[in-house]
């Protein structure tokens, strides 16, 4: 018994620390036969309301306390509140981290940043495998996601199994990866699942998510509109919307040139793991206004407003390197994360200041969403 949580030692327990009733700062934790096994370990944005706070992140003691009964850290995919809170808490934990090839590169660059490459081990699993750990045998369902190798986790233990299904949607043209089918998780279901901790993001919308293929078609079709410059804001890590972006620029024989830090992370990533083997030359920031304004393709980052990022200085006209005049558009091809309201209409406005189009999800279909 463990008398700090009134537990027996086969109890099979799901343990949220974060990411349950709300958007980010993803750490999940699962119990069988006395042994503990973590599912992501993300951060969430301060936002407005917590001034000078720019980052959250979840908090391991529960776990930390008893480190010597955890198996190990598994990553579902890449994005930030599922893994960004890996290198500021993996000292807590100290145990072996697995992840798919792509999420394994994305984590590899936040480690080093940490100065903790040599310290933690990253087990690298390939897309769709399967890995033992004391009582878990985790296997990786690969469902289509707003990145590279999303992945549900079905977990078995010698109490019941488990679906995990992170961040999840069914999307037939996903662009990144093989469609993942409603065939798929029949099977799993009629196995038999003891229990099932779901994504529930769009929980009330009662309409389909739609495609990445829908995205990019849409979007060949808006570039035609404009013969200034063009820039796209999005996810960093969106990597199927990276790929679109890039095939649109080169529909349009722009010239793409890439702003902003982690999507340099990302694109490089990419390309390591094989997802961007076809990702065009791209021209240096330095370069970029040398161009004719019909010949540019700007994808930037500041899709959320971040004051610091990219298309944030542009607006402010702070980019020494890149600047917008009017007849150019910026494209939001994202959806703006609640909370998110406030930045992201700072920049707008700074926007319609310069006489620079603004083109966000309300006003054409520039964006689809990566959850069900």
């Amino acid at each position: 018994m463990d008398d700090a949580v009134g537990m027996n030692r086969d109890d099979l327990l799901f343990v949220p620390i974060g990411g349950c009733d709300e958007i980010g700062m993803n750490l999940n934790l699962f119990h069988a036969v006395g042994r503990w096994l973590m599912v992501d370990c993300g951060i969430n944005f301060a936002g407005e309301g917590l001034a000078g706070v720019d980052l959250l992140l979840p908090d391991p003691a529960f776990i930390a306390e008893r480190r010597d009964a955890l198996e190990a850290l598994v990553l579902t995919h890449g994005h930030e509140d599922h893994i960004g809170a890996v290198a500021q808490l993996w000292p807590q934990l100290r145990c072996p981290i697995y992840a798919t090839p792509f999420t394994a590169a994305l984590v590899h660059g936040k480690l080093a940043e940490a100065g903790l490459s040599g310290e933690a081990e990253i087990r690298e699993v390939p897309v769709a495998g399967s890995f033992e750990t004391g009582p878990f045998k985790v296997r990786y369902v690969p469902l289509a996601h707003s990145i590279a190798e999303g992945h549900g986790l079905l977990i078995e233990t010698p109490l019941g199994r488990i679906f995990h299904t992170g961040d999840w949607k069914l999307d037939h043209a996903p662009q990144i990866g093989a469609p993942s089918t409603p065939e798929a998780l029949k099977a799993i279901g009629d196995a038999g699942v003891r229990a099932m901790i779901g994504d529930s993001t769009n929980v009330f919308n009662p309409r389909a998510s739609g495609s990445e293929e829908a995205v990019r078609e849409s979007l060949l079709d808006l570039l035609y509109m404009y013969s200034g410059r063009v820039v796209i804001t999005t996810f960093a890590s969106n990597l199927a919307r990276l790929k679109t972006v890039a095939a649109v620029a080169r529909a349009h024989d722009r010239t793409l040139c890439v702003a902003g830090r982690s999507l340099d992370r990302v694109i490089a990533a990419g390309r390591a793991t094989g997802w961007l083997d076809d990702w065009p030359q791209t021209v240096a920031i330095e370069d970029a206004m040398a161009l004719p304004r019909d010949k540019l393709l700007i994808l930037c980052t500041g899709a959320q407003g971040e004051p610091r990022a990219a298309l944030s200085r542009m607006a402010r006209g702070e980019n020494a390197r890149l600047s917008l005049e009017p007849g150019d558009v910026v494209i939001f091809s994202a959806k703006i994360i609640p909370g998110n309201e406030i930045s992201v209409a700072r920049v707008v406005n700074q926007l319609a200041r310069r006489d620079v189009d603004v083109v966000t999800e309300r006003d054409a279909f520039v964006h689809v969403s990566g959850h069900p």
